[in-house]
């Protein structure tokens, strides 16, 4: 395009700058595409074109009364906007489609690992260790721990439950009882803790628990990324840390990496609580005979 910084990063304020422009063939071509904007950013011209029942040159004339060179600049102008997480796109299956376009060109299994690299890379500089230090504080001297996420966050809420109770602190997975909830937060009290992990969007039932803490007296750490990082009240402990950025995949490595860097910590400053329990778990398992792949 000839003026770059008046581009306008949505497709319907591309539309609506240039609607004088339009003929009944690019507004059957741009109808096509505002009904499924993920499919016209990955197709060429002429499948955008068939499907709107067009001669093939019309997308080509579409793109260039916006303001395009020819459509694969406008195809490009597309695929930005799925990258960068506009308006138009804003939806479980253009991120998805955002990440196929990032990995076109070096192939899927690179752009993923590229991407989980790169966000790994940027927590040295977010995340320091008396972040870490303040989370195995907190735990350190706790009666029980209930963790808490949904969605994503719930596959790491299981895993941090599991290596704490290993570890010698009784800790409760909420969401693996979700039926059980009611009763679990029931009995939160001074010298708990509850541990919120939130990626993508705090849910209502996230906030909601931790006004339940805050009213019963129980500490709060909350383990996020940026999106989700407004906690009210605020969270005793917080890190909050970019999990990739918009189009590239969101690496569920990085809040796992950072947990196990507070439950490493915490082995570290608790005097062989940790290592005593693991040991006696060890034993145990071995002396009942139960399977390590059950356990």
């Amino acid at each position: 395009m000839e003026r770059q910084s008046e581009i306008p990063q949505l497709l319907g304020d591309l539309i609506s700058r240039n609607s004088t422009k339009l003929t009944e063939a690019d507004t059957r071509l741009l109808d096509v595409m505002m009904q499924d904007p993920i499919r016209a950013a990955m197709e060429n011209g002429k499948a955008v074109s068939f499907r709107a029942g067009v001669h093939p040159a019309s997308a080509v004339r579409l793109a260039r009364r916006l303001g395009f060179k020819g459509y694969p600049e406008f195809r490009t102008f597309l695929q930005a906007s799925l990258i960068k997480g506009g308006g138009d796109f804003e939806s479980p299956a253009a991120r998805m489609a955002a990440r196929l376009v990032r990995a076109e060109d070096g192939g899927v299994l690179s752009s993923v690992l590229d991407s989980e690299i790169a966000a790994l890379q940027q927590v040295r500089n977010a995340v320091s260790d008396a972040d870490v230090r303040g989370f195995s504080d907190v735990l350190r001297d706790c009666r029980r721990v209930f963790v808490f996420g949904r969605g994503h966050s719930a596959a790491l809420a299981s895993l941090i439950a599991l290596r704490l109770n290993r570890s010698g602190y009784p800790a409760v997975d909420l969401a693996g009882q979700m039926h059980l909830i009611a009763e679990a937060l029931a009995t939160l009290g001074p010298g708990d803790v509850v541990w919120l992990l939130a990626f993508r969007k705090a849910s209502p039932l996230i906030h909601q628990i931790r006004k339940i803490a805050a009213e019963r007296g129980a500490k709060v750490l909350a383990l996020t990324d940026l999106l989700s990082a407004r906690i009210d009240p605020a969270p005793d402990r917080q890190i909050s840390v970019s999990r990739g950025e918009a189009g590239e995949s969101q690496s569920l490595v990085v809040p796992m990496t950072i947990a196990n860097a507070v439950i490493l910590d915490l082995a570290a400053i608790d005097d062989g609580r940790s290592l005593r329990a693991l040991s006696g778990f060890k034993a145990f398992r071995a002396d009942c005979g139960l399977s390590p792949v059950i356990l």
